[in-house]
């Protein structure tokens, strides 16, 4: 029952921080694993805490328990143990992607080849949308017909507002697929009910083109769409202060990522040292 109490109260705290709902939902369900780790013991100890993250380590890729991490810190704020907040993990910096989750461009346009082969013209210009300009799947919903006409589109995410500007290109396709289905105000990307079209949807309609395409299942989701981009604009721009303001990052060092060839790359160069005798 005090578990439940608590609950309560750290979500009335997310909700006083604005969290988005997705992140308090995340939030919660971290916070949970911790009490199935200690049995629903209110009266844990630092020692605990510390053994706790020791235990992810042992069961969680790197990158999740930093995240988990980082929601049992902000419960530790919120009842007010935030003296006792962990240390993340530290990480050698990922200087390169898992190049097996990779989206070529070739796969990109055999994605979209193939919803439009099958009649899927709305899922096709979602995905160029994302692609052409970096945006989050969750910000499709940002892109009305009054916007595009204008070229720029405000978005509002993460507590951030930025400015996507768009390709000529692609105002002419989403005006051309507005008209169509005589949208001429509010959002583009709608459902029958004209209600925002959701995520998951968008999610499993791209992983059905797998096998249609022989793409691997692994590669195929919205967010490696943006990766596509990132990684496009900085081999065009060398950029990377002005690739953080487009993707809407808070540091540079999140988009430092883009600014790598791959493993292959490092391999290959590792290779020309020729230091084995």
């Amino acid at each position: 029952m005090e578990t439940i109490r608590n609950m309560e109260f750290f979500e009335e705290y997310l909700l006083e921080r604005e969290n988005a709902p997705a992140t308090i939902r995340k939030y919660k369900t971290d916070v949970r694993t911790f009490f199935r780790y200690t049995q629903n013991d209110q009266e844990f100890t630092k020692e605990q805490l510390i053994q706790y993250r020791n235990w992810l380590v042992e069961n969680y890729a790197l990158s999740s328990v930093n995240s988990m991490l980082v929601a049992l810190n902000q419960y530790l704020v919120c009842i007010g143990k935030e003296r006792w907040k962990l240390r993340r993990v530290k990480t050698q910096r990922k200087i390169y992607e898992d190049v097996q989750k990779e989206l070529s461009t070739e796969h990109y346009f055999r994605l979209i080849e193939a919803a439009r082969s099958e009649g899927k013209e709305r899922l096709a210009l979602m995905m160029e949308t994302m692609c052409s300009t970096g945006i989050r799947v969750s910000e499709l919903k940002f892109f009305t017909v009054e916007s595009v006409k204008s070229g720029i589109v405000r978005v509002w995410n993460k507590g951030k507002y930025r400015l996507v500007v768009l390709p000529e290109k692609l105002c002419g396709k989403l005006e051309q697929y507005a008209a169509s289905r005589n949208l001429n105000t509010g959002m583009i990307f709608v459902t029958r009910n004209g209600k925002p079209v959701d995520r998951s949807n968008i999610w499993r309609e791209m992983k059905r083109l797998s096998e249609k395409t022989d793409i691997a299942d692994a590669v195929i989701f919205p967010h490696n769409l943006r990766h596509l981009f990132g990684r496009k604009f900085f081999h065009l721009t060398k950029n990377l202060v002005l690739l953080a303001d487009i993707l809407g990052h808070s540091s540079i060092e999140v988009t430092r990522i883009y600014a790598s060839d791959g493993i292959a790359s490092w391999k290959e160069k590792i290779e020309k040292l020729d230091l084995v005798v």
